[in-house]
């Protein structure tokens, strides 16, 4: 049977994807989080028009020429307005972010001017309208700033806080359930006996699962045996999770039982396998409203399957315009050879040519259980299925790795 094109299981991966419900939290939790409405200014930011610099609020006509004396008749710091209006041959003080006294147009900087006890000297001639915010010069009431999908940002907080805004819709943090299979596979720390592996997988996983705002439960490691990955799989089940992610045991050997769990549970298998390297044996289903990845055992193979599939379907969830990550342009740093059926995604270091160019190499060793040359990377090389060779200096196209 033909593996299965990678675009192709991507497109399965994302099609009944739909964003998670809404949720109201105050503006201090929202960075990071999703909109899932549009936000409307509820001000004019201004409300009204105000001095962007310190000095005197003056009439323009009362300056046609300097040096001129003008009477000053009060004060205006931010917060505190002046209550009359300004009339002929008078100046008020005016400090940044004050509002503009009735009848003034103008605001002449202090640096032109000269104080005389109740009168200030204007030395030079300003320009009708200068050093001043006009009403609305940042946004308006009713306008939206920011729209549904926006992944909220610090600055965005600020600008939401300034709309007047304490309180944020956003879409559901998605909730995603890990589990490991594998007698052989023990936790990090004491040193690991004859046959035993050193447990990884699952820490790339997760840390890559809440760079993208996933809440992460950690069903730890599974013996391999039947019941008890019925019974992970059932703790996962009970958690309400909207992702459950495998790690290991979906092949057909005598000790895998992801795949037999899973259907014993009533799973509806997309695919199984696909036609990429690292990541072949990778495997999508839905368990009732759970989207189901079973990601390959191999370090990798399941971070490079996390990173192409797993994030996109949590951004796809999380409500986000981006899906899926940005493909980028850039120049082979090494020659490669022609490619087989399958999609290769290679782990490259970034650097800059002589003449600024982004240069991507790949490591001569690709193999699946290399995680120093994983931790190493900057990038994939993305190869297209029977894609020619292709010599140093050549374009090619890069995935840039999350930091």
């Amino acid at each position: 049977m033909a593996l299965l094109p990678v675009a192709d299981a991507l497109q399965r991966v994302l099609e009944h994807a739909s964003a998670l419900p809404a949720e109201r939290v105050p503006i201090t939790e929202g960075h990071g989080r999703v909109l899932a409405d549009n936000v409307v200014s509820q001000r004019t930011q201004p409300p009204v028009d105000v001095s962007a610099m310190d000095g005197y609020a003056v009439r323009s006509e009362d300056v046609t020429s300097a040096p001129i004396d003008l009477t000053v008749i009060g004060e205006v710091a931010a917060g505190r307005p002046f209550t009359g209006e300004i009339r002929g041959g008078q100046a008020v003080r005016i400090f940044t972010g004050g509002e503009m006294p009735a009848g003034a147009d103008t605001v002449v900087v202090q640096e032109q001017t000269r104080r005389d006890g109740d009168n200030v000297i204007i030395t030079t001639v300003p320009k009708r309208g200068r050093h001043i915010r006009a009403a609305g010069l940042d946004f308006k009431e009713g306008e939206v700033l920011l729209s549904r999908g926006r992944v909220l940002t610090g600055r965005d907080l600020g600008l939401a806080a300034a709309m007047n805004h304490p309180i944020l819709p956003v879409h559901r943090k998605p909730r995603v359930a890990l589990l490991a299979t594998g007698d052989e596979l023990v936790l990090p720390g004491p040193k690991p006996g004859p046959g035993q592996i050193v447990y990884s997988n699952g820490y790339s996983v997760a840390a890559l699962a809440r760079q993208e705002g996933a809440v992460v439960s950690d069903l730890g490691i599974v013996r391999d045996t039947l019941a008890d990955t019925v019974a992970a799989i059932k703790d996962a089940r009970m958690r309400r999770v909207d992702v459950l992610v495998t790690m290991g045991g979906a092949s057909v050997g005598d000790y895998d039982f992801v795949q037999q769990a899973l259907a014993a549970e009533g799973m509806d298998l997309s695919f199984w396998k696909i036609a990429m390297r690292p990541g072949r044996p990778l495997m999508h289903g839905r368990l009732g409203p759970i989207h189901v990845l079973g990601l390959p055992g191999n370090p990798v193979s399941a971070f490079v399957c996390a990173f192409l599939f797993l994030v996109p379907l949590l951004r796809a969830l999380s409500g986000r315009a981006d899906t899926i990550p940005e493909l980028e342009q850039a120049l082979l740093g090494a020659d490669l050879p022609e490619n087989d059926e399958r999609a290769d995604y290679l782990r490259a270091r970034l650097s800059r040519s002589p003449r600024g160019a982004l240069v991507a190499t790949p490591f001569p060793a690709q193999d699946s259980s290399m995680t120093r040359l994983l931790a190493e990377a900057d990038c994939l090389v993305l190869r297209a299925p029977h894609a020619p060779q292709a010599a140093a200096g050549s374009p090619c196209v890069i995935l840039k790795l999350p930091l």
